[in-house]
């Protein structure tokens, strides 16, 4: 049974707190590549583990894009109130990113060594139910008292009685219930906006029982089967093997459009902490699926299936459409416009090569350009507001407490609402994004066409140059982290950090602009790597 829902992939990583900067790593790579989710499991008793909530955090500061949600958070150690507030901050923070992903609790053991209490099987769903709902209230999400003030959710095992609700997130948090057995299948059918079984304890062969105990509970709570969106934690390795999830990526690619035509699984979060995997599975493997889910489902709507039909025996294996269109993406124009007196760089010795005039390209291939199209323009779009924001204060427009109002507002936030906090924000992702660029992209593009090396030579020069304009930005930075009112010193603090953004936007404009031109071509061809 296809639900048509449509596919997400994602990423599904360890929370070691030996290697906790790789992971952040890691969730910035998963946000850079385009992929739609970063989880990460909740064992709050394991010595070895970082605390999910607070590394969740710091992922949503570090990413703009990509959702967030624990894979999943351990009730019995974490009583509902407390997650409400906990996942209703952290989608304030992201700007709307953060989800729940939840369970009933296992490894009893370790929960009651915690300070948890133990259940019976039958106790802990009976806990859970009564957790989410206490969980939506505080969110003002139920949909039974929408919008409600007060809490009020007599339990067995979770009571509240009139608390005030809030804070309340700022999208429709969806929880997800990782589910295998009937009653919890059905609590799923009922309450949940998301199944989220893993590979291992929910084989393929097994998804069609399971979801047929969701699908008959959902028509009965009068949701409907489609109400639920079927999501599949994965694990394998590429190779030439045979078995699930163990071949080329080509061989991903046709097993999980299986897995999606025929079982109705449309949210793919893959188990690995190996960045060149996430780069595979982001460039190689969720393009490839979703072009051939996409034509599978064109075919069955234009009458020559059911809906919910299997597949043919043979998907096609190769993600691109026999005939490609010429590249649809469009570098964007440098205006010439320049604020600063002199650049640290010359920008008519720069290299260029010869753009192909009649290329063709598939949807998936094109994805791969526009994707640094997308990147960039976050890049811009957040470097005006930093520009605005500064010209407000600098002409008194705007007092020190009204930027922090605004800046709470925007993607990119941290716990200080300070201009410098914002300002060093955006300093990380600018070095975040060319850092990836020069380490993985860069030296597979190389590897690919030798003829851009003096491109790339170049792209990175200019790397180093843009990352000591940003030095420069943080050095006027230091007078105005945390001051209240500025001053002379503050006005001069203020005058060093226009001239840093002066110059910060004349080199980040220009070299966005130039990376464009010579690389969106060589993308289309050759992926990210």
């Amino acid at each position: 049974m296809d639900y048509l829902h449509d596919l997400q992939f994602g990423v599904f990583a360890s929370p070691e707190a030996s290697r906790v900067h790789e992971t952040l790593e890691l969730a910035q790579l998963a946000d850079v590549v385009g992929l739609d989710v970063f989880m990460v499991q909740d064992h709050p008793y394991n010595a070895k583990h970082l605390d999910t909530s607070t590394l969740l955090t710091a992922v949503a500061a570090r990413t703009s894009s990509i959702r967030v949600a624990a894979n999943v958070a351990n009730l019995p150690l974490r009583p509902p109130v407390g997650l409400a507030k906990h996942i209703a901050t952290l989608d304030l923070i992201s700007g709307g990113r953060a989800e729940l992903g939840l369970g009933t609790g296992a490894f009893w053991d370790a929960i009651v060594a915690a300070g948890g209490e133990r259940r019976t099987p039958g106790e802990a769903v009976d806990a859970l139910v009564e957790a989410i709902r206490i969980i939506r209230r505080v969110w003002g999400q139920d949909p039974d008292q929408p919008g409600a003030r007060s809490v009020t959710v007599p339990g067995e095992h979770y009571s509240v009685t009139g608390m005030h609700a809030g804070p309340f997130p700022v999208h429709p948090v969806e929880i997800w219930l990782g589910a295998y057995k009937p009653r919890m299948l059905r609590v799923t059918a009922r309450l949940a906006d998301g199944w989220l079984p893993s590979l291992g304890h929910a084989d393929p062969e097994a998804l069609p029982g399971m979801n047929a105990v969701i699908d008959e509970a959902a028509d009965r709570a009068g949701r409907g089967p489609q109400a639920i969106r079927r999501m599949y934690n994965v694990f394998g390795s590429f190779g030439t093997g045979g078995g699930f999830l163990r071949g080329t990526a080509d061989d991903w690619a046709e097993q999980l459009a299986t897995v999606a035509l025929t079982d109705g699984m449309s949210t793919f979060v893959l188990g690995t902490d190996d960045p060149d995997v996430v780069r595979r599975y982001a460039a190689e493997v969720a393009p490839a699926v979703r072009d051939l889910v996409d034509a599978e489902r064109a075919r069955r709507a234009r009458g020559a299936d059911d809906v919910g039909a299997a597949p043919p025996a043979s998907l096609p294996t190769s993600a691109a459409p026999a005939d490609g269109a010429p590249l649809a993406v469009r570098a964007t124009p440098d205006d010439g416009v320049r604020l600063s007196p002199t650049l640290p760089w010359q920008e008519d010795d720069r290299p260029v090569t010869a753009q192909p005039e009649h290329a063709a390209y598939s949807a998936a291939e094109q994805a791969v350009p526009q994707h640094l199209v997308d990147v960039h323009d976050h890049l811009r779009g957040e470097l005006a507001q930093l520009r605005d924001i500064v010209g407000q204060v600098r002409r008194g427009a705007m007092s020190t407490g009204a930027a922090r109002s605004i800046i709470n507002t925007m993607a990119m936030r941290q716990n200080n609402w300070t201009l410098g906090a914002y300002c060093e924000t955006y300093c990380r992702l600018v070095t975040g994004h060319h850092t990836l660029e020069d380490r993985s992209i860069f030296v597979h593009l190389r590897r690919a066409e030798p003829d851009l090396g003096p491109v790339i030579d170049r792209l990175e020069e200019e790397h180093h140059v843009i990352a000591d304009v940003l030095e420069q930005v943080d050095d006027a930075l230091v007078g105005l982290v945390g001051t209240e009112s500025y001053g002379r010193a503050g006005q001069d603090a203020l005058d060093e950090i226009q001239r840093a953004l002066d110059l910060l936007t004349d080199t980040l404009l220009s070299h966005l602009a130039y990376e464009e031109r010579e690389l969106l071509h060589p993308l289309a061809r050759h992926g990210f790597g």
